[in-house]
């Protein structure tokens, strides 16, 4: 698809979209998997999740590895058709008995998982409340150590420097409250081991798995932090009404997170998942959900933060759809 590339670089939209749709229809595996992207995307191809399935279908038929995996990615977390973990799993035998090595990786993270035949949680998680009111709570080894690297692993190419909007130029510019680097692990990116790690959060935070926001990591360096902040988000309809953060390793010095309204100070554990709720019954924004990520003295800190808003939420609307 080299050719395409070059077309897209010299501006010749048309062109490029005109190459690829005739390849595909001839089922060229390559063009398929362009296609399928551009439609994920919504750029220069209308968002169209459900002819974005149907090409990565194709594709796989005709072999092609990495519309393989996404496909599942796909099938397991619902997007362009309702989900459909068992249909996943089959797509992943497939990929496994083909010899491709990262689905081998997958299925062996699934197999030492205790999820049901739907990729549910098989039991309920073992809550332990932080604070009096019980809105800061903790779950001990809610991942493993290879879920936490596999984690890491799927970000670690994604990961730039924390970032937000300069509302008068538009342009990027350094976060003023988070100086971790950041990734988010978009639908695609969304694996079957990173979706039953979705669902276990939402069965430990009380949760539907629509309701949160696509996982994102952060790394910390030395004299990286998270400044004291709170997670609501203003002005919106459907607020981020819990938090939960995975730290995925520890052996680094610095880096506690701390609720200063509660007097608490939590010490990461590699694997350990913390709850929290930002509002109250009433839906009502709690001042003692102020809480910071303080500096990383020494080593690194990964960190697989979950922001779950009141109703379901779309993550194809938002910025970090793909």
């Amino acid at each position: 698809m080299a050719a395409v590339d070059a077309m897209m670089r010299a501006g010749r939209v048309a062109e490029a979209i005109a190459t690829v749709a005739r390849l595909a229809a001839a089922d060229h595996g390559d063009a398929l998997f362009q296609q399928a992207l551009w439609l994920l995307q919504g750029s220069p191809l209308p968002r169209d999740l459900p002819a974005a399935r149907a090409a990565l279908r194709r594709a796989a038929e005709g072999g092609h590895a990495e519309a393989r995996l996404i496909e599942i990615a796909l099938a397991a977390n619902g997007t362009g058709a309702t989900a459909d973990w068992r249909r996943a799993m089959r797509l992943l035998a497939v990929a496994t008995a083909a010899g491709d090595p990262h689905a081998r990786h997958l299925q062996m993270l699934l197999s030492a998982m205790a999820i049901t035949d739907d990729g549910l949680p098989a039991g309920p998680p073992e809550i332990e409340p932080l604070t009096r009111d019980s809105s800061v709570r903790r779950v001990s080894a809610a991942l493993t150590a290879a879920e936490c690297a596999h984690i890491a692993n799927a970000a670690n190419d994604l990961l730039a420097p924390a970032a937000v909007v300069d509302p008068q130029t538009g342009r990027p510019i350094p976060h003023p409250i988070r100086t971790s680097d950041a990734a988010v692990l978009s639908p695609v990116r969304e694996d079957p081991v990173i979706r039953a790690i979705n669902v276990r959060i939402a069965a430990l935070s009380h949760t539907q798995v629509s309701q949160g926001e696509a996982l994102t990591i952060l790394r910390y360096r030395p004299g990286q932090q998270f400044r004291l902040h709170a997670d609501i988000l203003p002005h919106v309809r459907n607020q981020r009404v819990t938090t939960v953060l995975v730290y995925l390793n520890d052996g680094f010095g610095g880096g506690e997170t701390t609720f200063p309204d509660h007097g608490l100070t939590i010490r990461p554990k590699a694997g350990d998942a913390i709850i929290f709720d930002n509002v109250d019954a009433q839906g009502r924004p709690l001042t003692t959900a102020r809480h910071a990520g303080e500096p990383v003295r020494s080593g690194v800190k990964w960190l697989a933060t979950r922001w779950i808003r009141a109703r379901p939420f779309d993550v194809w609307t938002g910025p970090e759809a793909v």
